[in-house]
């Protein structure tokens, strides 16, 4: 215990010494902005002025069940023992711990927690707001604040934290102080939870392992083509356009589970783009020299492998990039694409859903703001954005875990590489943001891009779209809309199971996730599409990769992609985040 007090003083000092290396914060990035409290105030005052007594009846019932809450915890001390309450809603992985039912204190701080969580929900629901926005800001917040204020989030009302200090007469609250202080250490000054070790993987070593070549390196990515395993492989060429926002190996995490090496299996000649992580030399960096990139990339590819004609795949953002390419094209009048594949792909943003709160101009002037300070929006201010969104699962559980029980990070490939995150040039950003997200110019009157003003209904080559079940970054419904407003004859669209990395990352193999096809069509809306789908067992890979064989021309023998510039991963995807 001498011990451990020790290590405690010294481990403060570090910590303060970290804490103070934070930068100040910006206020437009760290809460809503005061017209969100101005709308609920007004919408409180409204309701509580033309209902008093709907206002007076919540609060009344609020202050019965905390009472009876109480009675109950009397007697159980009373008697020694605490009978669990009746509880109809969905199991709560918080209050797994059987103490949270058996020992009166415990139960008495749920129990009380579950009422207030009510009683906020209640609260915010009953308010009479102007808007859509208004309703979908004002019930994030109220749900940041419920999870924030879990018992399970502190100390002296989290048993499984308590049980594990005494067990390990405090190590553990001396590991998890260890834990705290690297965090902040490691991020500036910012305590920002690591969700995975990552000393347990290395890029090209461990994780991203497929063979294959760096055959083109330009400023802004690194074209690679991929070692074909088949004495042939189809004519026309494959290229595959990560999202910038993560690095790509998220296709090749581990062979069992690779996206990559499964296409070449299938027999496609593989190209995969790896993209720059950017600092602030790139920040007048835009959509356009995006869009110039992918162009670029398949220049290089249809030179080395000697067609006029390839196919593409666009992952999340780089298949809205890929999008706005294929429009581009079209009114170019150039036909090089053969065909097109989106994973879980927006191009039509007139419903920000989940994202609806970070969509306003308050918060994305915050992140202007940021971005005309750091010449590029931070990695680590993105990723902390999108944990937020699942807070419980990416925020709140993982700092219990690694700060209150000392457990070490889990060697998880899928959370290392989520760790991995890149920066964004900040033109490219705010172009994203405001022309894309909160002004839908794509769907709209036309989205202005090196001379054209481009339009979803300019997409017309043919069409795979894969989208997921409960993606909440990219919701299915939304990739759907797009997809429907696209003009393209030759369209198919895919409802996989799981969410935006699950639902994509799904090899046959593993035969966990189904997924759905409908011959609905497009006319009748996302939801006779659903009603008309049917449900197939285990990955859609092979239903894909036979409408995709189908477009890639005849076989012939495979192509050696050679020595080239470095061997694959390549350099970019080791380039990390300060």
């Amino acid at each position: 215990m001498a011990e451990n007090i020790e290590r405690i003083e010294t481990l403060g000092h570090r910590l303060m010494t970290a804490l103070a290396d934070r930068q100040p914060g910006n206020p437009g990035v760290e809460a809503p902005g005061p017209d969100l409290y101005v709308t609920a105030t007004n919408a409180f005052l409204k309701t509580l002025t033309e209902q008093p007594g709907k206002m007076m009846g919540t609060q009344v019932s609020f202050w019965g069940e905390t009472l009876a809450n109480y009675v109950r915890a009397q007697k159980a001390l009373a008697k020694g023992q605490l009978l669990a309450p009746e509880d109809d809603g969905p199991a709560d992985k918080r209050f797994a711990n059987p103490l949270w039912q058996s020992h009166p204190f415990f139960n008495l701080i749920k129990t009380q927690y579950l009422t207030n969580a009510r009683a906020l929900r209640k609260a915010a629901d009953s308010l009479d707001l102007p808007d859509e926005v208004a309703r979908r800001r004002i019930d994030w917040l109220t749900a940041q604040i419920v999870d924030m204020m879990a018992p399970t989030n502190f100390l002296a009302t989290n048993p499984d934290a308590l049980e594990r200090a005494v067990q390990t007469e405090g190590e553990s609250l001396v590991k998890g102080l260890e834990n705290l202080v690297r965090d902040v250490e490691q991020h500036g000054g910012e305590m920002i939870v690591s969700l995975a070790d990552r000393r347990a993987f290395t890029v090209g070593d461990n994780i991203g392992t497929a063979p294959g070549t760096v055959v083109h390196r330009a400023p802004l990515f690194e074209l690679i083509q991929y070692a074909p395993t088949t004495p042939q492989a189809h004519t026309l060429p494959l290229v595959i356009f990560p999202p910038w926002i993560n690095k790509f190996y998220i296709l090749d995490l581990k062979p069992q589970n690779s996206l990559i090496r499964w296409l070449v299996e299938q027999g496609q000649t593989l190209f995969v783009v790896s993209w720059k992580n950017p600092d602030a030399s790139f920040s007048e960096t835009g959509m356009e020299d995006y869009v110039t990139a992918y162009i670029e990339a398949m220049d290089k590819i249809l030179e080395l492998t000697g067609q006029s004609r390839l196919n593409t795949v666009g992952y999340c953002i780089a298949g809205t990039t890929l999008t706005l390419t294929l429009a581009l094209l079209k009114q170019r009048g150039d036909r090089r694409v053969n065909s097109a594949t989106l994973f879980t792909t927006l191009t039509d943003f007139s419903d920000q859903g989940e994202f609806t709160s970070f969509l306003q101009d308050d918060f994305v002037n915050g992140i202007d703001a940021e971005i005309r300070r750091h010449g590029m929006l931070p990695a680590r201010l993105m990723s902390r954005t999108m944990s937020f969104l699942r807070a419980n699962d990416l925020v709140w559980g993982p700092a219990i875990r690694s700060y209150m029980m000392g457990e070490t990070p889990p060697a998880f490939d899928l959370l290392f590489w989520n760790g991995d995150a890149t920066n964004l040039p900040g033109r490219m950003a705010m172009q994203y943001l405001r022309g894309l997200c909160q002004d839908n110019h794509f769907a709209g009157e036309g989205f202005d891009l090196l001379g054209h003003k481009l339009h979803v209904s300019d997409v017309t080559v043919p069409l795979c779209a894969v989208a997921c079940e409960s993606d909440h970054i990219a919701p299915w419904k939304d990739c759907w809309r797009g997809v429907s407003q696209m003009g393209s004859t030759d369209r198919t669209f895919i409802l996989s199971q799981s969410g935006h990395v699950a639902g994509i990352v799904n090899p046959p193999t593993r035969k966990k996730y189904g997924h759905y096809l409908s011959e609905a069509g497009f006319d009748g809306g996302h939801q006779a599409w659903r009603e008309g789908a049917r449900f197939a067992e285990g990955s859609w890979w092979p239903h894909w990769g036979r409408w995709l064989a189908e477009r890639s021309g005849p076989l012939r023998d495979a192509r050696d992609p050679g020595e080239g510039l470095d061997p694959a991963p390549g350099r970019y995807v080791h380039e990390r985040a300060g």
